[in-house]
Order: C-alpha cells, then sequence, then structure tokens
C-alpha cells in the first residue's frame, strides 16, 4: 500500500456516490435458516406464524452488494480483512417481499497501529422495499492493512 495515498482526496471523490444497487427477495424459510443459524430465539424471528414475524438483524447483515467498492476505485495493494458489520432497523423487514440495497462509501479513514498504517472503508447499504420505505442500514467495514516489510 502506498504511504502517499490521500484519504481526504478519496473522500471527496467516493463518499455518498451510490455505485451498486441490487434487488433481494425475502423467503420465509431464508429468514429461518439464519435465525436459527444465529441463535435467535424471539418468536418474532423464528416462528413463521409469530404475528410479527420478520427477518432477524442477522439475516440484514447476510445481504451483500454485488460490489464492494467503487469500479473506478484505486487499487491500494496491502492485505484486505472484514473489519465487521453493523445494522440498524428502521422498520420491520417482512418475508415475501422485495429489497433493494443501494451501496455507498460512508466513510474512509486512516490509523496507525502497531503492525502499521491501515485504511478503513465503511461501505453502507441502506436497504428499501418497493414504495421506497427505508426499513435498514447496513454497514461493512473492510480494513486494509499494509504489508509488512519482508
Amino acid at each position: 500500500m502506498s504511504v502517499g495515498i490521500d484519504i481526504e482526496e478519496l473522500k471527496s471523490q467516493f463518499l455518498d456516490l451510490e455505485f451498486d444497487t441490487k434487488e433481494f427477495e425475502l423467503k420465509p424459510e431464508n429468514i429461518l435458516t439464519v435465525a436459527r443459524a444465529s441463535g435467535e430465539t424471539r418468536p418474532e424471528f423464528t416462528d413463521q406464524s409469530h404475528p410479527d414475524f420478520q427477518a432477524p438483524p442477522a439475516f440484514l447483515c447476510s445481504l451483500a452488494s454485488g460490489r464492494h467498492l467503487p469500479l473506478d476505485f484505486p487499487s491500494m495493494g496491502g492485505i484486505p480483512m472484514d473489519g465487521g458489520k453493523a445494522v440498524t432497523k428502521h422498520a420491520p423487514v417482512r418475508p415475501n417481499q422485495t429489497l433493494i440495497g443501494k451501496t455507498h462509501l460512508h466513510d474512509i479513514y486512516d490509523k496507525k497501529g502497531r503492525s502499521g498504517r491501515m485504511i478503513l472503508i465503511v461501505a453502507r447499504m441502506e436497504i428499501y422495499d418497493t414504495d421506497d420505505n427505508h426499513l435498514a442500514t447496513a454497514d461493512s467495514r473492510m480494513v486494509i492493512r499494509e504489508k509488512p516489510a519482508t
């Protein structure tokens, strides 16, 4: 990874520009599978007959856009790692509906750690229903660590 990467320039070029849109079909059996696999026990997430049956946050974390970065985002080299995910639900996400995920870069920043410089990139997918109601926001962090000196 080049030490010459200018974080402020990357921010001015890439933040808040939507670079991917993807549709998802929400099937009840998929919701149940993810709920069980994640250890969920609340009936609104594990019982299809529950009057408030909906997707748990872990299911929303499993949705992924078609791209991780914009097409013209510069290569940084280094060692990329998953930096974690976070979901904020704004409304219940129900089965048998089409969801639309719209992804943009929300933040880019760097840190210096014991192992050297790391660049952190936060890709945010905002999840909507077909009526354009904002149902959830899912952030995925990518950490790119400089290659250690050989």
